[in-house]
């Protein structure tokens, strides 16, 4: 049989020990974390849910209450607010936002998102939504709001439907002296 020599050179250093006994290292090694986990593959490390962003938080709480699910909506709010506020108390206070869902359909956008500074150097994070059948209408008639204690908390501290901004009226242009000359 013939053999071609580039085959027989490969073969050769494949067999040199010092390839042996690298083979034999990694081969040792597949065996002590085989034998580590019992013969079994080892388990993935659990994996948590990931975090939802502030925005998405004031967005699925906005939501909930459109929908008329006013428990899940509740259980997002701050604990000093489900404390301070019954689930009968939070019921009625969000039915004009629920109302204003049934008129306007319960699809919303992001409208705008910000700090109000307040007195003593507080600060709030809000997150201002419209309706989306109101996205051609400038400015939105109705603003839904929610706001959070800080960047960092997900659980709604406020909330409201207020009355979009007023449009600024147009100054009447006033005519140049100039135009008037002619």
């Amino acid at each position: 049989m013939h053999v071609p020599i580039g085959f027989r050179q490969r073969l050769q250093e494949a067999a040199s020990p010092h390839r042996r006994l690298t083979l034999l290292g990694w081969t040792l090694a597949l065996l002590v974390g085989l034998t580590a986990a019992g013969g079994k593959p080892l388990p993935s490390p659990p994996t948590r849910p990931a975090r939802l962003a502030q925005g998405q938080a004031a967005w699925q709480f906005l939501r909930a209450v459109l929908r008329g699910d006013y428990s899940t909506a509740y259980s997002r709010l701050a604990p000093e607010v489900r404390r301070a506020v019954s689930l009968e108390r939070f019921e009625e206070a969000a039915q004009p936002l629920w109302k204003s869902g049934q008129r306007r359909g319960q699809e919303i956008e992001l409208y705008k998102l910000g700090v109000r500074l307040g007195a003593g150097n507080s600060s709030r994070m809000f997150y201002a939504f419209t309706f989306a059948a109101d996205s051609g209408v400038v400015p939105p008639p109705a603003i839904l709001e929610v706001t959070f204690r800080d960047t960092a908390t997900r659980a709604v501290l406020s909330f409201g439907l207020r009355p979009g901004p007023r449009p600024v009226p147009q100054a009447k242009p006033v005519p140049s002296n100039r135009a008037r000359k002619r």
